[in-house]
């Protein structure tokens, strides 16, 4: 193990890309605890402060964790979710009964509350707005994945199940659709990096300086009237989003716009 002196390259970030490498390798699998930061900072011949930055790097990135009076582990393989718009509805409606073995969602809270900007730019009311919000937190076994809420206008869902502090043994979208008799027709996705408020990183249990992955999902009606904004927050470095989709053949007819088509807009 060494570091080059003269590269332009930081010590700690030679040494973090050395140890990526390694873990790329197998020289540590998922799970496997790295040697104590004094004898890594030993076998470089640096300050252990160093050899700290490379870890806390590394574990910002996703690749290593670090359990408080235990050591510097391996991650484990990252969670692969399908929250996208074409994953909850369309061919795959439903799609949440798959991930019930391995993910358990808790509702924490059901109410009334102040719309934050984005979701009251979403229903197009002011900011702080009361709506309707259902808040939940979801786990695997040993660790909590994604906080999240659902916002709807108070007088679409007044008198139905949305309003109960409840629990449905199917997917949200489906029992509002039942509840209101506004079928969910088209949707939107924007995710967004950025870091974690205080709460979210308590929630999460990740250190604040942790990304986090971003989800705003807003749902219109066939009149193209916002139904649900919805909101999930990932911890970064675990999570990746995956989406699986056809890609439609040219239109034959000249002149024709994809303009409808979904895809990607980077503002």
């Amino acid at each position: 193990m060494s570091i080059n002196p003269g590269a332009a390259e930081y010590p700690h970030r030679q040494i973090a890309a050395q140890l990526r490498a390694q873990v790329r390798r197998g020289d540590w699998g998922p799970g496997e605890r790295l040697p104590s930061i004094p004898a890594i900072a030993a076998g470089y011949g640096v300050a252990k402060q160093t050899v700290q930055r490379a870890v806390d790097q590394l574990r910002v990135e996703g690749v290593l964790i670090t359990k408080p009076g235990s050591g510097t582990y391996v991650r484990g393989t990252k969670r692969r979710l399908n929250r996208l718009s074409r994953g909850r509805y369309g061919a795959l409606r439903g799609y949440h009964s798959d991930l019930a073995a391995r993910y358990r969602q808790y509702l924490t809270e059901v109410g009334p509350a102040a719309a934050p900007p984005e979701v009251a730019d979403a229903f197009g009311v002011a900011d702080g707005a009361t709506l309707l919000v259902r808040r939940h937190l979801v786990r695997t076994q040993d660790a909590p994945v994604e906080v999240g809420a659902a916002w709807f206008r108070q007088q679409d869902v007044a008198g139905t199940s949305i309003e109960r502090h409840e629990a449905f043994g199917r997917p949200l979208y489906q029992e509002v659709e039942e509840a209101t008799g506004r079928r969910y027709l088209r949707a939107t996705d924007t995710v967004s990096a950025r870091q974690p408020s205080r709460e979210e990183a308590e929630q999460l249990q990740i250190r604040p300086d942790t990304p986090v992955l971003h989800l705003l999902h807003v749902a219109f009606d066939g009149a193209r009237k916002v139904i649900e904004v919805s909101q999930a927050t990932w911890p970064g470095p675990m999570t990746t989003l995956t989406e699986e989709y056809a890609i439609p053949a040219p239109r034959a007819e000249a002149g024709s716009s994809l303009s409808d088509e979904p895809g990607l807009v980077f503002g």
